[in-house]
C-alpha cells in the first residue's frame, strides 16, 4: 500500500468525527519536512480564522521542534485577536509527537484550549 494512501486513509478516519465552528474552529495541521503548517477553519463557512507557518523570517534558522512550538505560540496570539479561547485539534493523520504534539502544547500555552 502507498504511503499516501495511508495518510488519506487515517486524515479520513479522523476528521469523520472532527468539525469546526465558529466558537471552537478545527485547528488543522500540515507538516511538510521542512515547515509545519497550522490554521484555525471554521468549516460551517468553510473560512480559515487564523493561520500560521514556520516558514517566516522570525522563525529562520531555528530547529524544526522549536520553531513547531513558536508557531504555536503564534496562532496562539493571532487567535486571540479574532477573540477565539477554544479549538478543537485535528493532527490531519500525523501521529501526535514530534512536531505535531510540539505545536499543539504552544498553542496551549498561547492561552486556547485545546
Amino acid at each position: 500500500m502507498l504511503r499516501k494512501t495511508r495518510l488519506e486513509k487515517r486524515k479520513l478516519r479522523v476528521r469523520k468525527n472532527i468539525t469546526g465552528t465558529v466558537e471552537k474552529p478545527r485547528l488543522s495541521v500540515f507538516r511538510s519536512n521542512k515547515y509545519i503548517y497550522c490554521q484555525l477553519i471554521d468549516d460551517v463557512t468553510g473560512k480559515t480564522l487564523a493561520a500560521a507557518s514556520s516558514d517566516s523570517k522570525e522563525l529562520e534558522g531555528k530547529a524544526k521542534k522549536d520553531a513547531a512550538f513558536e508557531t504555536g505560540k503564534l496562532l496562539a496570539e493571532r487567535a486571540k485577536e479574532a477573540k477565539i479561547k477554544l479549538a478543537v485539534f485535528d493532527r490531519n493523520g500525523y501521529q501526535y509527537a514530534g512536531r505535531v504534539q510540539r505545536l499543539a502544547e504552544g498553542v496551549r500555552e498561547g492561552g486556547i484550549t485545546l
